[in-house]
């Protein structure tokens, strides 16, 4: 046969294709909310911000991820939002919120293998923006807004207190795995921490 015969279309090489438009879009928001979390604060951060940075419209927050609670989640790596927390935690007694504190942060790390928060603690040892944003998920998304929903004097404080207690529990028992504290039960560790913690959040710390 001749030159002209077309080559079959199974030997043509095969183009890959880029990734799906959602995926990038997720991404840079997840980019652009490491970043305007940890200059702004929580608090300071709004989800205009964030898209502006990511260049893209505020609607895809909304849409990827339903809203800046749920979008700050899935920066930090949490499986979780901080209002779900906030909102088992203080729903009962201040006396037992220590106790709640610790069953809360056991049952939903032990749900993942302590995975996320590892990768966070690692994480936030050697980047500023993973460091940062851990900052302000201690200080103001989560235990300082139980600090000062119970009113509580000095609540930076004791948010800052509470948070090095709670982060201290899962770096022991999650990425340096000491035992017996690795493999305890969660009686046992809310018996021996909670106490701790409820002093910090309503205790005399003088």
């Amino acid at each position: 046969m001749g030159d002209d015969v077309p080559v079959a279309e199974s030997t043509a090489p095969r183009r890959r294709g880029r990734r799906p438009a959602g995926e990038d879009t997720k991404g840079a928001l997840l980019s652009a909310a490491r970043a305007v979390f940890t200059e702004q604060g929580y608090d300071g951060a709004t989800v205009r911000m964030i898209a502006a940075r990511a260049q893209v419209d505020p609607a895809m927050v909304n849409h990827w991820f339903g809203g800046k609670e749920s979008l700050f989640a899935a920066a930090v790596q949490l499986p979780i939002t901080p209002q779900q927390i906030l909102e088992t935690v203080l729903a009962g007694p201040v006396e037992g919120l220590g106790e709640r504190i610790v069953r809360r942060f056991l049952s939903v790390w032990d749900e993942t293998g302590g995975g996320p928060f590892v990768a966070l603690m690692r994480s936030a040892s050697s980047h500023d923006d993973a460091a940062g944003m851990l900052r302000e998920f201690v200080t103001h998304a989560l235990f300082g807004k139980i600090a000062r929903a119970i009113g509580a004097d000095q609540p930076d404080l004791r948010a800052s207190l509470v948070g090095a207690q709670v982060a201290g529990l899962g770096m022991m028992r999650y990425v340096i795995k000491l035992e017996p504290l690795a493999s305890a039960d969660h009686d046992t560790l809310a018996a021996a921490v909670a106490p701790t913690l409820q002093r910090y959040l309503t205790g005399d710390l003088a």
